[in-house]
């Protein structure tokens, strides 16, 4: 009976030995339900460790400029230029490739990112500069610059702009969508405030001279 104590506490002592050599293990954090949704579907729920670390890979998408300010001119655009008492002088003019127009006798004026009031005091002021002490000038757009249908329509395209059309009537314009278009929104390129941007658009939204719309292809 003594002999079986003794072994019991021998083995004991070796179990505490080996305990005392083992590694601390370091505790390890329950997984929360936030983070398995990132793990498994890329989307971190509010209180998530992980969070911050996926907020800064994920692109943020601007906003649709709904107000892009007063129209301004580019190539294409037709104008109407009238000075009052110099009929010689009056007449249609159109925006050419290097963005301006010329004019008899005061000859180029830049014309690209003006407005037609703009135009208007940049062609009196060189009239004023040459024979006309008091120049009277209106301007104002006879055609607007065309917009491009591109992509997944039946006739792709450039086609004479329309006021107040919306995407959706330019798509028609166009013959419609082809079968594998995405009919949930287009792409849009677009002149904002001097630079071009591209916007993911729908189908309600206004479009403006100059416009490239380019209906995408859709997956199933």
């Amino acid at each position: 009976m003594r002999l079986c104590r003794l072994f019991v506490l021998f083995l004991a002592v070796l179990m505490l030995a080996a305990c005392a050599r083992a590694p601390a293990r370091q505790a390890v954090a329950p997984v929360q339900r936030s983070d398995l949704d990132v793990l498994m579907y890329g989307n971190p729920g509010p209180g998530s460790r992980m969070a911050t670390r996926v907020a800064q890979v994920v692109p943020v998408r601007g906003a649709i400029p709904i107000e892009d300010g007063p129209y301004t001119l580019d190539s294409g655009d037709k104008l109407r230029v009238v000075i009052f008492g110099q009929d010689t002088l009056s007449n249609n003019y159109t925006v050419d490739a290097a963005g301006a127009v010329t004019l008899p006798l005061i000859g180029v004026v830049p014309a690209r990112g003006l407005t037609p009031a703009q135009l208007s005091g940049a062609i009196a002021a060189k009239l004023r500069q040459s024979f006309i002490r008091d120049p009277s000038v209106a301007v104002e757009v006879e055609t607007y610059r065309p917009f491009f249908v591109l992509g997944e329509v039946t006739y792709p395209g450039q086609y004479p702009f329309v006021p107040d059309m919306t995407v959706e009537n330019a798509v028609a314009i166009a013959g419609g969508f082809t079968p594998r278009a995405s009919k949930s929104a287009v792409t849009v390129t677009r002149k904002v405030q001097g630079s071009a941007g591209r916007f993911s658009l729908p189908l309600h939204y206004p479009v403006r001279p100059g416009d490239t719309i380019t209906v995408r292809e859709r997956w199933f």
